[in-house]
């Protein structure tokens, strides 16, 4: 578990160092978890009225972010790491 939250930790750095982050579609994020295998990714929930979910991977150097009310099905070779919530810029 602590490989993950240093992956995590990782993501978040290469995020604040570069300022590359994808904003994608729930459909495109479950595409691109399609096409890697055991992808590192980065949950949260939160969300004032109602649920709301928030997800992060990396892939090929860019950080990939999307938002949804309802949760999106992940493949079952993906380590997960929940978090208190993500800051996304703008």
């Amino acid at each position: 578990m602590a490989g993950a939250a240093a992956a995590a930790a990782a993501i978040a750095q290469a995020i604040k160092a570069s300022g590359v982050l994808v904003r994608v579609e729930p459909e495109e994020f479950s595409k691109i978890l399609s096409r890697t295998t055991e992808p590192l990714v980065v949950i949260a929930q939160g969300g004032w009225f109602g649920a709301k979910y928030q997800y992060l991977v990396s892939y090929k150097g860019l950080a990939f972010f999307t938002g949804s009310d309802t949760p999106v099905s992940l493949p079952a070779d993906c380590e997960v790491v929940t978090a208190k919530s993500i800051s996304i810029p703008g």
